[in-house]
């Protein structure tokens, strides 16, 4: 997409794009851990979450449309890393341990997806762009009751109480 960014516009279009690629690379997750999981409260959370990762790419494809840009993908290594410790996790993890494995992943994800989701909002603001601004919040207030929902489901699978900030 671009070689070097020379624009706040194009700064915030290439980070736009990499949101893309990692709202599309959670969807594999969720579909690859959906296979995994054993606990009926964890699939249903996951298939959940599933089909409002799936209106998250939905939103931020109509991001771009506000600002007239094709829709188009950035490279998201953060994710890419993520998805690939959680595979990896998941293999080596034994039977019983899966669950915990894959809701530890899922909460790690949800806070990168949150700080992404927290960075733009603040920066659409800036540019005096509430439509695109709310258009977000949308996404980053599920993600936001995601994890609470996973912090919640780990700590029962635990035994643990859970705290509001851990």
């Amino acid at each position: 997409m671009f070689e070097r960014l020379n624009t706040p516009e194009e700064a915030y279009e290439y980070k736009l794009g990499a949101t893309l690629k990692m709202e599309q690379t959670v969807l594999e997750m969720l579909e690859e851990n959906l296979e995994h999981a054993h606990d009926e409260r964890l699939q249903s959370a996951l298939r959940h979450h599933l089909e409002e990762s799936k209106r998250h790419v939905e939103n931020v494809e109509q991001a771009f449309g506000h600002f007239e840009w094709a829709a188009d993908t950035s490279p998201c290594p953060a994710i890419e890393g993520l998805q690939k410790e959680g595979k990896a996790n998941v293999k080596k993890a034994d039977e019983p341990l899966v669950d915990s494995v894959i809701l530890a992943g899922v909460i790690e994800t949800e806070h990168h997806e949150i700080g992404v989701y927290e960075g733009l909002i603040i920066e659409a603001s800036g540019m005096g762009r509430e439509d695109v601004a709310d258009l977000l919040r949308k996404n980053l207030d599920q993600e936001e009751q995601a994890l609470e929902k996973a912090k919640g489901l780990l700590a029962e699978l635990k035994g643990a109480r859970t705290t509001q900030r851990v």
